[in-house]
């Protein structure tokens, strides 16, 4: 935790726990030892403690992104004014297919140190560039080095990247084996494996069934895209998996715009978990409509990503804004024809999403998505007393409605601060954002 080790109280703060048992406290102490929640409660003694004085923050848990393709980071909003069969051409094409493993570590470095810097904790790299080993352990040093508490989901390769997503029966790489013994040999670590699945959208069925067997031999989630565009409706990619019998909770769904109503309910009835990266698939024409009132029809509590920063911004404040007003846009305007979806979303339910629902979705339910005592200490103080937010009457809604990563004062993984005071630790901001721009340089061709 610090280089003392005393214990650490967050004293004072406005506390949103979003653990039921523990609720809210307008005034609240978070006691910290080690890297975990020891206590929460309305007052605290723990003179031997280092103190921080949180009478003017919110203090929640750190947000929970469950689906962010990092190493694209160096090439920010260049596709959100392009129609996005190029930027599948360019980013699945050529242009991934030509990134260096010193590309794949600046962009996921850069992805993720931002991701800290707004409040997410937990982060699922979603990396579909294993273009060589070298391109893996570039990613997974970047999140070490990044010190987030990361999920990298290892992909395919873009070179002949063709061969990999279209009909594949090319089996998933066999490299993350290696990086399961290597690097993720324990699951109680900062960093954990899962695989970056195809699915039937984009594989053949005995290549996505043997990719499957693959990670539940490992040991490991899958997340998979589903349903996005309206080409992929035909396929009925869950109905498939369904029909396979091999749906289960080890499986997250990513998108299912165009899914088919009754594939949500053998979503639900397996424990399948959903992942939405609501401003990209409001910002990316033609994804289709974002599936929030089927999947809440049917009792599964989607979790937030920022998806590509190609397309769209990544913090998760931006995500809960969205989530909310495109809920209430959709259902208010009578949009829904879903039976039993319901008519509204509350603040509470949105933070939720960008919390314990990103927790269960990336299988860390039982470490972080809640502030209670014996999980990992993955805090976010908020200043209540910046000008957007004073003065605070709900903090939940000055979090969901009004606070952008400019408030995040300070940010906790696992109990080691990774920003204070509003100032990141431990990264050398200059040098990063030369090599992302040298980065970006030749991934785009401009040197």
């Amino acid at each position: 935790m610090k280089n003392d080790d005393k214990p650490l109280l967050i004293a004072g703060g406005w506390v949103l726990s979003m653990d039921p048992a523990i609720g809210e406290l307008r005034h609240g102490d978070v006691l910290i030892e080690g890297e975990r929640i020891v206590a929460i409660a309305p007052s605290i003694d723990a003179p031997q403690a280092e103190r921080i004085e949180a009478d003017r923050m919110i203090v929640l848990p750190g947000f929970v992104d469950t689906h962010r393709h990092t190493w694209q980071s160096c090439v920010r909003h260049r596709y959100a004014d392009i129609d996005s069969q190029v930027y599948f051409a360019e980013m699945l094409g050529a242009k991934g297919a030509a990134y260096r493993p010193e590309d794949v570590y600046t962009g996921t470095l850069l992805g993720a140190v931002a991701a800290l810097d707004s409040g997410i904790t937990t982060m699922l790299d979603w990396s579909h560039v294993q273009n060589s080993p070298e391109h893996s352990d570039a990613a997974i040093a970047a999140l070490r080095d990044a010190g987030i508490r990361g999920v990298f989901a290892h992909g395919w390769p873009l070179v002949d990247g063709a061969s990999w997503m279209f009909g594949s029966e090319r089996g998933h790489p066999q490299d993350i084996r290696r990086l399961r013994e290597r690097y993720f040999s324990s699951d109680d670590q900062l960093l954990t494996l899962a695989m970056a699945a195809r699915g039937p959208e984009m594989a053949r069925r005995e290549t996505w069934l043997g990719d499957l067997r693959l990670a539940r031999e490992l040991g490991i989630r899958s997340s998979i895209h589903m349903g996005a565009y309206a080409r992929n409706a035909a396929v009925r990619g869950i109905a498939q998996m369904h029909e396979a019998g091999v749906l289960g909770d080890d499986l997250t769904f990513v998108h299912c715009c165009c899914s088919h109503h009754d594939e949500f309910s053998m979503m639900a009835d397996a424990g399948v978990s959903a992942s939405l990266g609501v401003h990209c698939e409001l910002n990316a024409q033609g994804m289709g409509d974002i599936p929030f009132d089927r999947l809440l029809a049917v009792g599964i509590r989607p979790s937030l990503s920022g998806d590509t920063e190609t397309k769209c911004a990544g913090d998760m404040f931006t995500q809960m804004r969205h989530a909310l007003a495109y809920y209430r846009s959709w259902m208010g305007g009578g949009h829904s024809k879903t039976k039993n979806a319901p008519a509204t979303l509350g603040l509470r339910d949105v933070l939720g999403f960008a919390t314990l629902a990103g927790a269960q979705a990336n299988g860390l339910a039982h470490k972080v998505g809640s502030l209670t005592p014996g999980k990992q200490a993955d805090v976010v103080l908020i200043r209540a007393d910046d000008l957007n937010l004073a003065p605070v009457s709900d903090a939940v809604g000055a979090v969901v409605l009004g606070a952008h990563p400019g408030n995040v004062d300070s940010v906790f993984v696992a109990g080691r601060a990774v920003k204070r005071d509003g100032r990141l630790l431990d990264v050398d901001l200059d040098r990063l954002r030369q090599r992302a721009a040298d980065s970006q340089a030749y991934v785009l061709g401009l040197q």
